[in-house]
Parts: C-alpha cells; structure tokens; sequence
C-alpha cells in the first residue's frame, strides 16, 4: 500500500533477488532505472528505454552489473518519493548510523514536461547525507560485463566492456580510488555522485543539490495541471507520475514496461521484453493522463503513431520508440534471469503479430483528443480515415488479440469490437466536422459490428458473451473493456451476464482475475500465470457503470491497497502469495488505478446509489 511515511523494514531478498515490491523507478523522459531498498540500482538501460543494458543485475544478480550505494551491514531500510516528483529518497540504518541517500535521473533547470522535447541532462544523482550517528557507506559501479575506470582531475572515466559506445563519467565530492570505494562518514557529512554520459558533464559545475532541485521542481511543475478530486487520490497522482515515467518525451511513443524478461511466473517462460511502444498500451495511456489533465501526451502520441504507421508497409502491433520495426526476439543464454527464470529476452516475437485492436484504439485517442479542442490537419485526417476503411474488413480476419497468443489465430470479439470503435469514432469525427469520406457507410457499418458481437459472440449454454465469434471457446477478462469502449451498454442484459461470469469463473480470490483459463483458451505456452490486474480495475468500471458503485468503490480499495509502499504496481499478481509478477512497473495496472477512480468519481458525482 502507498505509505508516504513507510516504516523501516528488513530487506529481504529471494534466491539473490529483491522483491519487485522494494524496487523504485526514476526516469527522465529518455530511461528509467530502478533503485532497490538496499541502495542498488539493478535495472539502466543507456541512453534510452529499449538500448542493451548498462545495468541488469535485476536478471543476474552476479553478472549482471549494478550501481550500489548502500551501508554496509545494512540492518533495515524504507524508501519514499518527495511528494509529486520522480526524485526517490532511501533512507539505510547500519548498526552505528542512519543514512539518507536521493537519487533522481536528472532534468534540465527549465524542463517543461508538458512540451514534447528532450528534458533529460543525461546524468544520474546519488546524494547521500549521514542522518545519525557514524556509516560505512559503499559505492561501486559495476556495469555488466566489468568496466575500467581512468583517473581524471574531474573524476573517474568509465569505459564499459560490452558498451564501448558510452562515454560515462563518474564524479564525486569525495576521492575516488576506482569503481569500487568505501566511505567512513558522520553526522552530517555528505557524498554526492554522478553518473553522466552522452555529452560530457565533467568540464560543467559540480552541483548534485542543485540538479535535484531543479529536477523535483520540473515534476512539480507538470503536476500542477492534475485535475483528479476522487478516491485513492495520492495512488491516482502516483500512478500519473508512473506513466509520465514510461513516456519518451522526444517522440511521444511510450513502453509498456521500462523492463524486459521479468517472469510471470517466477519459474515460468513467460519473459517478454517490454521496452517498445505497443500501440494499445500507449493510447490507454494518453487516454487516462487525459482524463486527469495531462493533454499534451496525446497529441505527441498521435503524430507519432500516424508518423509510425506512414513509414511501415503495414501497421504494426509495436515499435521502437523511434517508430522503427523492434528487433527480432532473441535470448541471453548468458544471464540466468530474475530468481533464477530463463530465458532472458531482448525483442520481441509478437512485433509482427496481427492485432486489429490497434485502429480503434487510435481512432479513439484522436476522438477524445479533438473533443477537447485538439486540432485537425488534413494529412492527419487522411491517415485516420484510412485506418477505419482497413477495420471496416480486417476484422473478418484471424488474428492474435490483446494478449497476443503466440498459437494460431482466431475471430476475437474483443478485436471486432475494436474495429467497431474505429468505425463509430471515424463517423463521430467526420460527422461533428463535415470532413470528406464515406461516413455514412463507417456509421452503417459500427451498428452492424455492435449487432454481430452481441449475437454471434453469445454463448446460449455459458450464458455470456464468448471470446471469439464463433460462440465457443473459453471466457475472456477483455470482454470486461466492451462499456468502457462503448461498444456494449454496461447494463446491457447480455454484458451484465458477462460481467458476472467473469467475476466467479475467472476469479483468483480477494477481487483478483484471471485474462483467460489456459485449459479452455489455449495461448500457445506452457504453464499458467499470476492474475492480470488491469482485469479487475476493468470490473471496478463495469460494476459502477451497472449502478453496483459500493461494491466497485470496495473492489477498487482492496486493489490499491496492492500498491507497493512506493504505490507501484506489477502487470500481475501471485494469487497464493501477493507477490508481485511480471514486468515491473506496468503501465497497464497503472492505467486501472486512473480510469477506474475517474469512473467512481463521476458514479458520485452523479449520486448513483
């Protein structure tokens, strides 16, 4: 649960690993990395999300690499963000002392976060400040692979084995005898950090406070236009900033997850890299930061997505965060994977899949932008009208679905019904501006969609909405998103009846679900996994929309109450345990917290019983 004032616990580890519940993020438009409660950094990818990384001994704790800022014989420790930023505070007991060390990857002075530009200065803080008593207090650097360090006037020159293409450099108030350095500080006394590459940094001022301060006021800055008043508000502003993090700010793409090969479960082959800009991902993502105040996301994701599409010779599923094709998958036989979970992945395999959500997902981003006042050029126009003439037939046609079966593809009425958003929001958009194009046909067409789900997706003897056209096949948590598209009427008869099915047969206890049950919805991969979170933020929606709001509002705490201290979320859940799964943090569960309290909010500004 989200605690602003954490109490100090032991850190724990498993099988080598932290938890993913004592990880934090920091980011700057451009990367992100994770900082552990014992004062490690596992997880840095350099200069950007999706780049091999400088850091990934979150998939190998001894060979893989790690930055450690820690006290040695740690006993206990807590970590918190300054409220309304990205600048992460972990405060370390030792047996003599109490340490406060503040790490932020750093912003430019006049960063506006809000404007689609670079604000990164490509450098990483680590201030460290003695509370009480005495510390030893250690850092070292150790990218994966070794590094040899250089002594310079303005510290040290670090050349990384497996990155030759990095020219980092690490300063410090104090001297530094290599990459790895011991420090006997007091109360009081201070050690300052920077790690920096890209444009050198060694020949600026050396002025680690003044970097962080700048860096929380960029934050707080962009937090001033958040406009949630409803439950769960400090997750809800949390879960903002999380999304801003997974944001590149450049180009207006965004990653699903800033980590790659995190399993699900532990143990399982379920490792996917999830450092690209899936096209669903990053629309429900603009769609909730609009929902709260944050409009500018959608507007860079819009130009980036049709620049994206203009440049392929088909659309695709997911790209780089350049917009370029993603790497083929391939696996890491050289690291052995979080708790011991080969195989590591970098790319991905289902960058080529079909997925005909995509098209409503975009035409419905740029519905709920031109709501708003966006603007509408017509080149851009073109390129929409375009996307609903392919998803007026290509729903006819098999595809891989939201949760990208890697086995053959079927009629999922979860991507029909996307088609028919892609339809619905075309005519709306043509309709409201008179712009040229077959709107009557594209509106023709939504209603024939929204007929043929509702009958030839009903399952007489499961009484529910099936997940594939056909009637059969297994129950699908997917269908739970058909109100909140409005495709179906939440209290449509046949889409309450699903609503409850979902509820008990996909159920994984205390309000959790599962996407779909293995045995009657095959995906391809062995094994199961961990109950999918976004699932039941998707229930929350459907019961405040069928007038149930007590029962969503209680579903909707006892969801957040699974926060980390530090109000991140996982893409899944241990049902047995409570344990975090998956890749981490999930800019899906994040995207719940928001759309679901914008939904309980307006259930009570409306008085719904």
């Amino acid at each position: 649960m989200l605690d602003p004032d954490p109490p100090f616990r032991p850190v724990r580890r498993r099988d080598g690993y932290l938890p993913l519940e004592d990880l934090g993020l920091i980011g700057d438009g451009a990367t992100a990395a994770l900082v552990g409660l014992d004062g490690s950094i596992p997880w840095l990818c350099l200069p950007r999300f999706d780049d091999d990384p400088l850091l990934c001994g979150l998939l190998d704790h001894e060979h893989g690499g790690h930055f450690t800022l820690t006290v040695e014989d740690l006993r206990e420790a807590r970590q918190y963000y300054e409220p309304d930023t990205a600048v992460l505070v972990t405060e370390m007991r030792g047996p003599a002392g109490l340490v406060k060390v503040t790490d932020a990857l750093g912003l430019r002075a006049d960063a506006d976060l809000s404007d689609d530009a670079g604000a990164s200065r490509g450098e990483l803080v680590r201030s460290a400040v003695v509370l009480d008593g005495t510390v030893r207090l250690r850092a070292e650097l150790r990218p994966r692979g070794g590094a040899r360090a250089r002594n310079l006037a303005s510290g040290l020159e670090v050349r990384a084995s497996r990155r030759p293409d990095l020219r980092l450099h690490l300063r410090s108030d104090r001297p530094l005898t290599g990459l790895d350095t011991v420090h006997e500080l007091r109360h009081g006394d201070r050690l300052d950090l920077t790690l920096s590459w890209g444009r050198v940094h060694r020949h600026h001022r050396f002025e680690p406070g003044a970097v962080l301060r700048d860096t929380a006021e960029a934050w707080r800055r962009w937090m001033r236009t958040f406009g949630y008043r409803g439950p769960q508000e400090p997750l809800v502003r949390r879960a903002a900033i999380t999304l801003k993090l997974c944001d590149d700010w450049i180009n207006g793409s965004l990653v699903a997850a800033p980590t790659s090969s995190l399993p699900a479960p532990v143990g399982g082959v379920r490792n996917w890299d999830y450092r690209y800009a899936w096209i669903r991902d990053a629309a429900f993502t603009v769609f909730a930061l609009r929902r709260v105040g944050f409009a500018s996301e959608a507007d860079a994701f819009l130009g980036w997505v049709l620049d994206a599409f203009e440049n392929s010779p088909q659309p695709r599923i997911m790209y780089t965060l350049g917009g370029d094709p993603v790497p083929e998958e391939a696996e890491d036989g050289a690291l052995e994977g979080y708790r011991r979970s080969a195989p590591v992945r970098w790319g991905n395999g289902a960058a080529d899949q079909l997925q005909h959500d995509i098209y409503g997902e975009v035409l419905d981003c740029a519905d709920q932008w031109l709501l708003s006042g966006g603007d509408l050029q017509p080149a851009l126009w073109s390129g929409l009208a375009e996307l609903a003439d392919t998803a007026a037939t290509a729903w006819r046609e098999p595809d891989q679905g939201i949760w990208e079966v890697r086995c053959a593809g079927r009629v999922f009425t979860y991507s029909t019904a996307m088609c028919q958003v892609a339809l619905d929001r075309a005519a709306g958009i043509g309709e409201r501006l008179g712009l040229p194009g077959p709107v009557g046909t594209w509106r023709a067409k939504a209603e024939e969609l929204r007929r043929l789900i509702l009958e030839r997706s009903w399952d007489e003897d499961a009484q529910c909405l099936s997940e594939h056209l056909d009637g059969g096949g297994g129950l699908d948590a997917s269908l739970l998103a058909l109100p909140l598209r409005k495709v179906v009427p939440a209290d449509h008869p046949r889409m309450a009846a699903t609503t409850a099915a979902v509820a008990e047969r996909l159920s994984a206890g205390d309000g959790l679900l599962y996407r779909y049950l293995h045995d009657r919805s095959p995906d391809g991969l062995p094994g199961d996994e961990g109950a999918f979170l976004l699932c039941s933020f998707w229930l929350v929606d459907n019961l405040a929309l069928q007038g149930r709001v007590a029962e969503a509002e209680d579903l909707y705490d006892s969801l957040c109450a699974r926060a980390s201290p530090l109000g991140l979320l996982p893409e899944q859940i241990d049902p047995s345990t409570g344990t975090f799964m998956g890749n981490f943090p999930q800019a899906f569960s994040h995207i719940g917290v928001i759309a679901a309290g914008v939904t309980l909010a307006r259930a009570r500004e409306r008085g719904t019983p």
